[in-house]
């Protein structure tokens, strides 16, 4: 796994739980309490462990929690470059919906070696969406519909997502687009990421 995703798992308990909680969980996992090197790769083993402790710590199963965590990488402050890399996909949630197809190869081009799913979008009717999500390493579709809904939000589109199983070796889930502009949604300016370097 590479170490930005479990630098993110790391960053979402710390800032969530607390340092000292982040602590326990760290020493429970065999990992020093700073935690993983942004950089590196590890084994998938040790991203598991981690999930899985924290997850027992905090008397919760593991999904829910990994749902929280997408939500989290999306709406903290502290990780704007993410969400203005997703926003980039349009300037409607339909629009940012389609455009996740292209993300495993927009995040390539910042970090060559960062090995996203591959996503696919169909729309059986209009407004319902199935999005499969073909990951080498399983929850990751539970972050993915934390950081759907955290960005519905970011677009102001009222929507209901879940999973909705797994068929010819992807995880589906299902996307019910009810209004897109229910609300304003949060601002977002081309301009303004360009200044700032993305």
């Amino acid at each position: 796994m590479h170490g930005l995703v479990n630098r993110s798992i790391q960053s979402f308990l710390r800032d969530t739980y607390g340092a000292a909680f982040w602590a326990r969980v760290a020493e429970a996992a065999g990992l020093p309490e700073d935690g993983f090197e942004t950089m590196q790769r590890y084994d998938d083993a040790l991203t598991d462990r981690v999930i899985n402790i924290a997850a027992g710590l905090l008397d919760r199963h593991a999904p829910p929690m990994l749902e929280d965590l997408g939500t989290y990488l999306v709406s903290d402050p502290r990780r704007e470059r993410l969400r203005r890399l997703l926003r980039l996909g349009g300037a409607g949630y339909v629009d940012f919906l389609h455009s996740l197809e292209d993300l495993p190869e927009r995040a390539r081009l910042a970090l060559p070696d960062l090995d996203l799913p591959q996503l696919c979008l169909n729309e059986p009717e209009p407004g319902r969406f199935m999005l499969a999500c073909r990951a080498a390493h399983p929850g990751f579709q539970h972050v993915l519909v934390g950081m759907l809904r955290a960005m519905a939000d970011d677009y102001g589109a009222l929507v209901v997502i879940d999973t909705a199983g797994r068929a010819d070796g992807a995880d589906r889930i299902s996307i019910d687009l009810l209004d897109q502009s229910y609300t304003r949604g949060k601002q977002f300016e081309l301009a303004a990421g360009m200044a700032a370097g993305l």
